[in-house]
């Protein structure tokens, strides 16, 4: 069970953070890990910098973990104290054995005394523990034992842990046994520590350990990375269910919106070209661009610019409007599309960071259609050795596959041609996203896999019966558009036949500028000036 104390938070590291810069930094992880819980924990243990302003992570913590430690090896000598008990011990020996050598010939049982002595183990509490038993002669060295013995726990643990980490203290202030009973809990606090800061679990994390052997600063250091953590679900960004991290549905939409917001970064404003649609759709008002009212026109006036108009050719109370003076917003011809996106989750997929930009590109693509065109239809399948329909909410966390690494382009056109056939649409289109041919499909109900003949080679039979399935998604009347994320002469062959058997267009473009190419291309074919 998840246990998370909340506190009123009072000002710290984290007072120039909210919620939504927090977010930014889970989402670029997110990116790269395809994993949430990875993503979060990561950002812990990072923190979080935003221009002159920083929080420090559990990272930086450890760190401190590290100085510290490193700190008291180099400057004491932890032997010091076990020396000087040592001395001790051989003063309270030496004066036994001058006394004994005094009542030699006075008193019976002096050699036996001797030979006892002679016979004290070499480790030090070993040997006073052996002392217990013995009858002192004489009276100030008894005290000196007593006090000695006295220490005997001690003395054990310390000769404990020095027999392991006595090597690494190289410094030369040395310590009387109190002192080394003080630096000996720190030290075994400090690797307490850091054992918790090491853990994914803040709340494991002792705070007064943390601020009595690391000072005020790493404790409100601290507070600053659990208040990073508590931003995000304060916000209603993250949900926990046990020990585990869920994102909400204004999270999967802001993840959306951030993709989309990154690619458009990249664009020029005059970027987009003009491509030919079929002249079937509705009208969006384009509140950017005016023109003269013509007979036709919709009346979506921009009542300012008809205003002034009226007002140029001659102002008068009431003011005259005519026809001619009429402004209206410029519209757009737009398209209602059906369109599945084909998304590659093979293996190969995870090199030069081509699953997370085609990723990325497939959930910008999504927040786009829902903002802009929202009758239209989105759907994303994923093909790996099979295909498989990705919700939108499970897509910030989709990632390659490792287990099923062939590709089943063929399971994906399929898939994808029934989803479109629910979605009746005079404009319907697949678009596939990968970087390798065919090596998986299915006949008769049954799944073969075949890697290519050699490498660089082509599956055959794979390839063939990708191609059948082209050809019946062409019958459909469905445009199948390609991107190639790879450009080796197996893949383009296998592209370049599809695209003459369904008259579709293909793509080669690199991670990096696939969201460029492929959002401009939707968004153009999408609409036109009217």
């Amino acid at each position: 069970m998840r246990r998370i104390r909340y506190s009123k938070w009072v000002g710290g590291p984290a007072d120039f953070v909210d919620a939504d810069r927090v977010f930014d930094e889970v989402n670029d992880y997110l990116n790269e890990t395809g994993d949430l819980q990875q993503a979060v924990r990561r950002m812990l243990r990072r923190g979080l910098r935003d221009g002159e302003e920083q929080v420090e992570g559990l990272d930086d913590l450890l760190s401190q973990v590290t100085r510290e430690r490193k700190r008291l090896y180099d400057r004491y000598r932890i032997r010091s104290a076990l020396e000087e008990a040592s001395k001790q011990l051989d003063s309270v020996v030496n004066q036994e054995r001058q006394t004994l050598q005094e009542l030699r010939d006075s008193k019976e049982g002096v050699e036996g005394k001797e030979k006892f002595l002679d016979k004290l183990p070499g480790k030090l509490s070993d040997a006073i523990e052996k002392l217990f038993s013995y009858k002192f002669e004489n009276v100030n060295a008894e005290a000196e034992f007593e006090e000695l013995a006295s220490q005997l726990e001690q003395i054990r643990r310390l000769e404990n842990y020095v027999s392991r980490e006595g090597g690494l203290f190289r410094g030369h202030q040395s310590l009387d046994m109190k002192e080394s009973q003080d630096l000996m809990e720190r030290m075994e606090g400090l690797r307490r520590l850091e054992g918790q800061l090491a853990g994914n679990e803040l709340e494991q994390v002792d705070q007064e350990l943390l601020e009595r052997l690391l000072g005020s600063d790493a404790q409100r250091a601290f507070e600053g990375v659990a208040r990073l953590e508590s931003l995000l679900e304060e916000s209603g960004y993250v949900t926990t269910d046990g020990d585990r991290y869920e994102l909400t549905p204004r999270a999967v939409r802001k993840i959306g919106q951030l993709a989309l917001r990154d690619i458009y970064k990249k664009l020029a404003r005059d970027g987009m070209g003009q491509h030919a649609i079929k002249p079937n759709g509705f009208q969006e008002r384009n509140s950017e661009e005016t023109k003269r009212y013509s007979y036709g026109d919709p009346l979506n006036l921009n009542m300012v610019e008809t205003l002034k108009n009226a007002l140029r050719r001659g102002p008068s109370v009431p003011l005259e409007l005519r026809p001619d003076d009429f402004a209206v917003y410029q519209s757009d011809y737009a398209t209602r599309a059906a369109t599945v996106l084909l998304l590659d989750m093979s293996w190969s997929m995870s090199w030069d960071g081509r699953f997370a930009a085609a990723k990325r590109v497939a959930m910008a693509m999504g927040t786009l259609i829902r903002s802009l065109y929202p009758r239209d239809y989105f759907a994303i399948v994923g093909f790996f050795t099979r295909a498989v329909e990705i919700k939108p909410h499970d897509l910030p966390e989709a990632t390659w596959n490792m287990g099923d690494p062939f590709t089943n382009l063929q399971d994906g056109l399929h898939l994808a041609s029934e989803l479109l056939q629910r979605r009746p649409s005079r404009n319907q289109q697949m678009i596939v996203i990968t970087d390798g041919q065919p090596t998986a499909y299915y006949s008769q109900g049954r799944l073969y896999c075949e890697w290519p003949l050699s490498f660089g080679g082509i599956s055959q039979k794979a390839a063939q019966e990708t191609l059948r399935e082209a050809e019946r998604v062409t019958r459909k009347g469905i445009t199948i558009n390609t991107f190639m994320l790879d450009d080796s002469p197996v893949l383009r062959n296998f592209i370049e036949e599809m695209t003459r058997i369904n008259k579709g267009r293909a793509f080669y473009t690199r991670p990096e500028l696939l969201g460029e190419y492929l959002l401009v291309d939707y968004i153009a074919r999408k609409r036109r000036k009217i």
